[in-house]
C-alpha cells in the first residue's frame, strides 16, 4: 500500500513538472524547497536610524540574489522569527528597547548590529547574555558586513584608462567632525605644515554634496582616509568611496597596517605607519607625485577589482541567511562589551 502511495505521489509531481502546477495550489518557490530547506525569517526590530525602507516582495532574492530569506519588520512576527536584528545606536540611546518582557521563541537568535568604533558603541554591559550574533564590519563578527570591499572584474581594464590623470592637488582631505585632540588632525596640523592639503567639508565650511564628491576628489593625488578612532578592520568609505572610487590614492591612518593588508590590495595604499615622521610621508608623497610611472603603480589593482560599496540595510541582513546554517546555533555572547572593545 505505501508503495503505491509513493508512486501515486512521484507520477503526479512528475505531471506538474511537465504540465505546469496547477492554480491554487502551493508551489515550491526553488529546487531546494523538495531537498527539506526552508525560509530564514530575518525580522528587524527598527530601523537604524528610523530611516525606514518598504519591505516589498521578495526582497533578498529580487535585489541580491540570496535565496529563501525573509525579510520582515512588522514585530507581531516576532514569535515566528528565526532571527530578530537589533542595530545597537538606537538601543544605548535609550530610544527602542528590547522585547525582553516576552518569551523569547526556542532557537530563535537575537542579532547585534552596529557599523559604529567602539568609542561609540555606548555602555554594553547591561547587554551581556543577550544576544546570539554580531553583525558588524569586523572581520571576526559572526556576519561580517564591511563598508566596501574590492570585487574581480568581470574582463581585464587598461591601466591607461584607469589610472587618474590631470592632478592639481596634492593631498586633500574631507573632514567635518574635526576635533583638535584627535591623533587624525595633530597629523594634519604636522603633514598640512609641510605640504598643502586641500580642505573641504563643515569644518572648514565647505561642505560637500554626495554628488559632487567624487569629481572635487579626482583632481587630488591623495587623499587622507583618516578615521577618527584606530580599531580593528574599522575601514569606511573615506577609503572605499572617497579615495579609491575618487581616484585618489588613499593615506590611511586608523585600521593597522595588517588590517589594510588583509583586504586591500598591495601598493595600493599608503599607511601613515610606514613612516617614523610625518615628515617622512610628505617627502613620500612628494616624490611619488613627481614620477608619474610610480604613481600609476598604485592604480594597477583597478584593471581586476572593482570597488563594490555596501549602503543598504537590507542587503547587510539578507547577508545573515547566507551564513545561518554555518552559525553555531547555541552561541551566546556572555560579554558583549569585552568582544567589541577587543580591538
Amino acid at each position: 500500500m505505501k508503495k503505491c502511495l509513493l508512486f501515486s505521489s512521484l507520477c503526479t509531481v512528475l505531471l506538474y513538472l511537465l504540465n505546469g502546477w496547477p492554480k491554487g495550489s502551493p508551489t515550491p518557490s526553488s529546487l531546494s524547497d523538495w531537498s527539506g530547506s526552508r525560509n530564514v525569517t530575518v525580522l528587524l526590530w527598527y530601523w537604524p536610524f528610523g530611516r525606514r525602507v518598504i519591505l516589498k516582495g521578495d526582497v533578498c532574492w529580487d535585489l541580491y540574489r540570496i535565496p529563501r530569506c525573509r525579510l520582515v519588520d512588522q514585530r507581531s512576527l516576532l514569535p515566528t522569527a528565526d532571527v530578530v536584528v537589533f542595530h545597537n545606536k538606537e538601543l544605548v540611546e535609550g530610544r527602542q528597547k528590547l522585547p525582553s518582557e516576552r518569551p523569547r521563541p526556542p532557537g530563535q537568535r537575537w542579532a547585534w548590529l552596529s557599523l559604529e568604533a567602539p568609542a561609540c558603541s555606548g555602555n554594553l554591559q547591561q547587554y551581556a547574555n543577550i544576544f546570539n550574533m554580531t553583525v558588524t564590519y569586523r572581520r571576526d563578527a559572526d556576519v561580517t558586513v564591511p563598508y566596501g570591499e574590492l570585487v574581480p572584474k568581470e574582463g581585464e581594464g587598461q591601466m591607461t584608462e584607469d589610472v587618474p590623470l590631470n592632478k592639481s592637488f596634492l593631498v586633500c582631505w574631507v573632514v567635518s567632525n574635526y576635533r583638535s585632540q584627535h591623533k587624525r588632525s595633530k597629523v594634519y596640523q604636522e603633514l598640512n605644515a609641510l605640504v598643502p592639503v586641500q580642505v573641504y567639508g563643515r569644518w572648514v565650511k565647505r561642505p560637500l554634496p554626495s554628488r559632487a564628491l567624487l569629481r572635487r576628489m579626482a583632481p587630488c593625488y591623495f587623499y587622507l582616509a583618516f578615521e577618527n578612532s584606530a580599531d580593528s578592520d574599522y575601514i569606511t568609505e573615506k577609503l572605499w568611496r572617497n579615495a579609491y572610487q575618487g581616484g585618489a590614492v588613499p593615506v590611511v591612518m586608523g585600521p593597522s597596517l595588517d588590517d589594510c593588508k588583509a583586504v586591500l590590495p598591495p601598493n595600493s595604499f599608503i599607511h601613515v605607519d610606514e613612516f617614523a615622521s610625518v615628515k617622512d610621508l610628505a617627502t613620500h608623497l612628494q616624490r611619488v607625485a613627481e614620477d608619474k610611472k610610480r604613481y600609476g603603480e598604485y592604480f594597477t589593482w583597478r584593471q581586476r577589482w572593482g570597488v563594490k560599496l555596501y549602503t543598504d540595510w537590507r542587503e547587510r541582513l539578507c547577508k545573515i541567511c547566507s551564513q545561518y546554517d554555518t552559525l553555531p546555533a547555541q552561541k551566546v555572547y556572555s560579554d558583549l562589551e569585552a568582544w567589541v572593545s577587543n580591538t
